[in-house]
């Protein structure tokens, strides 16, 4: 793409943002991972649609993901519940909607992540395409999940139109 088509392409992208968390659905801890990658989003040039707080439940998770991709919406970045607990269910949900895996983002997210924490390895994240939706999941941590998004969004942004039936050379 040339930088006129791929500034069209950045400028009309959107996301929705979904946080999977018990203890921030039922209020008893503030999201704050919710509205920093609100702020990161729109500084990378995504036109947030939604930001939604559900608890860590596979069914609940699944639908929501499914329903976005029904506006249509170009990213869905979950955060939470990608660990090794046993209400961590979010990769299991984002598995039963796409189509397709896209490995890579998350061995992106781990070895960048491992250079700041070892507890990186126990992540269970997951990426994929659900019809022409990217989705990917973040770590619940904030400045984990913004770094992260950060660090995938060149290779978000080359896949999209992609995803889209674009023919990129």
């Amino acid at each position: 793409m040339n930088n006129a088509s791929d500034k069209n392409m950045q400028s009309s992208l959107s996301c929705c943002i979904l946080i999977c968390s018990d203890r921030s659905f039922r209020g008893e801890r503030e999201d704050k991972t919710g509205p920093l990658l609100v702020a990161k989003a729109e500084e990378l040039g995504y036109a947030v649609k939604e930001l939604r707080i559900l608890p860590d439940e596979r069914q609940l998770i699944a639908e929501q993901i499914r329903r976005w991709c029904e506006l249509p919406v170009d990213l869905i970045l979950t955060s939470g519940g990608t660990g090794v607990g046993p209400r961590d269910v979010t990769p299991e949900a984002t598995m039963d909607v796409v189509d397709r895996e896209i490995p890579g983002i998350p061995l992106m997210a781990l070895m960048f992540s491992l250079k700041s924490t070892p507890n990186a390895a126990l992540s269970r994240a997951k990426a994929g395409v659900i019809q022409q939706t990217i989705v990917v999941n973040l770590p619940g941590s904030p400045n984990g999940a913004s770094d992260i998004f950060q660090l995938i969004d060149p290779a978000l942004k080359h896949a999209i139109p992609i995803v889209h039936g674009q023919i990129i050379e």
